[in-house]
């Protein structure tokens, strides 16, 4: 049973949906849906700007670099949808972390998913900017300055996505929905051409190359690199107050989207590193994808890869545009960040403040055109609340507090979920240097908040409230 938000805006309810007008997030986005916001973030990257980069890591060896990123998705995946069964509630892994752990761990998980996902939604809009600019050089079109001419596009995209998903949800979903069934059928004839093609059906021959040219180090590095590919299971928890029938569907989204893409990415490293070798990949860069689909079909083939690389990297901003402003309002409404980015538009339903929070920033780092370094500061800090939400389902069935009630239970628990953590906060040691210290200091940045705005700040909701 709900109530209203008491006087003093620096405790909270536990309706961390609810407006304190009365207004809620309202539950559009149906199974579909979640499936589209998993699938529409994760199938940008990993396909469309990964495989040259992972490639020139680790030669053919990056289809286990790719693996080993889903292994680990699931293994966090798992619990996650327990967790959000018992607590459907905007925020995801922050509102599970903070109700497992503490109001300390949920501010910094908290306020680092958020900046989490605007270096996500950043990487993803250079991407963009990057197929944007290939799309002209194939039409024969001068653009001048590439770098300029990226962050224009990026920046435009920022601003036009923030400003549809402040028009309601319900745009949000329906623009994933159109893009990823498209998507998907434009990769799924690219992969069973080039499946045929790579086991010699249409007489190519291809050059064999050493699986792991430089050993199997770089296969865990470029594991770490290109995790970001796999964040889009836990922004479907992050709406999950606007999911229906969350029982049901949070589950079923969350697991089914990393399976799929896994697949997918896993087909891509394979076609692509038989098609061209890793040399050529490495070379490519960001548009490697481009190049292996004009070996199978020329020009039509590098054409229709490219409209499918900007829809795919629109997709990805789009889901973590979303995801970002609802962990943002969910840290809001519990007042562990100032009250204002958690009011809610009252003809539209969205929470327009929190939206242009993560509109602005993301605008700022896609001036950066950093694109590796802004992929992995996002994994690091999503690695981090992977490992802490196992850790959170450990502490919560430890407690068993009476108002925990989850509609799905984790199979193989306790192992699931420790070997969940373990591979989460493991994988972290193999990230660059430099993305390691961004991290860091983000979340010493979010402790620090806590202490001097959040310290007397009293959740309920938690595992002490039995």
């Amino acid at each position: 049973m709900s109530e209203e938000p008491p006087p003093d805006n620096r405790t909270v309810t536990e309706e961390a949906t609810k407006h304190e007008e009365g207004t809620e997030l309202e539950r559009t986005i149906g199974l579909t849906g979640g499936l589209t916001i998993g699938i529409g973030t994760m199938i940008g990257a990993g396909i469309f700007v990964f495989p040259g980069l992972a490639a020139g890591e680790a030669g053919p060896a990056a289809m286990g670099s790719f693996a080993i990123g889903a292994v680990i998705a699931l293994l966090v995946a798992i619990p996650t949808a327990e967790l959000a069964t018992a607590m459907p509630r905007s925020g995801g892994g922050y509102f599970f972390i903070s109700r497992g752990m503490g109001t300390a761990f949920g501010a910094i998980v908290g306020i680092s998913l958020w900046l989490g996902l605007v270096f996500a939604s950043a990487f993803y809009l250079v991407g963009f900017g990057e197929y944007a600019v290939a799309v002209f050089l194939e039409m024969g079109i001068d653009i001048g300055n590439r770098a300029l001419f990226v962050a224009g596009l990026g920046v435009l995209g920022a601003v036009g996505l923030t400003a549809m998903s402040m028009g309601g949800t319900e745009n949000t979903a329906t623009l994933q929905n159109a893009i990823v069934s498209l998507l998907l059928v434009i990769l799924s004839i690219f992969l069973l051409y080039g499946i045929l093609d790579s086991v010699g059906v249409f007489g190519r021959e291809t050059v064999p190359e050493a699986f792991a040219p430089d050993g199997y180090f770089p296969v865990l590095t470029t594991a770490a690199l290109v995790f970001t590919s796999y964040l889009g299971f836990a922004q479907v928890a992050t709406v999950a107050g606007e999911i229906k029938d969350p029982g049901r569907n949070l589950p079923l989204a969350m697991v089914g989207s990393v399976v799929i893409v896994g697949v997918f990415y896993v087909l891509t490293i394979f076609v692509a590193t038989s098609a061209l070798g890793t040399g050529e990949l490495e070379r490519a860069g960001e548009t490697a994808i481009v190049e292996v689909t004009r070996e199978f079909f020329g020009l039509p083939g590098a054409v229709a890869i490219l409209i499918a690389g900007l829809l795919a990297t629109v997709s990805s901003a789009n889901a973590s545009i979303l995801s970002a402003s609802r962990a943002l309002y969910a840290t809001s409404r519990d007042a562990l960040v100032p009250p204002q980015a958690s009011r809610v538009n009252l003809k539209y339903g969205t929470p327009h403040i929190a939206l242009a929070l993560v509109g602005g920033p993301v605008i700022v780092l896609v001036a950066t055109g950093q694109t590796e370094l802004l992929a992995e500061v996002a994994s690091f800090l999503h690695l981090v609340m992977y490992g802490l939400i196992c850790v959170a389902l450990l502490v919560i069935r430890r407690e068993d507090p009476d108002w925990y009630d989850p509609t799905f239970v984790t199979p193989g628990y306790p192992f699931v979920p420790v070997i969940g953590a373990l591979s989460s906060f493991g994988l972290i040691a193999f990230m660059d240097r430099l993305s390691q210290a961004i991290g860091i200091v983000v979340m010493i940045g979010a402790a620090v908040w806590y202490l001097y705005y959040a310290r007397d700040v009293s959740l309920r909701g938690g595992v002490t409230d039995v």
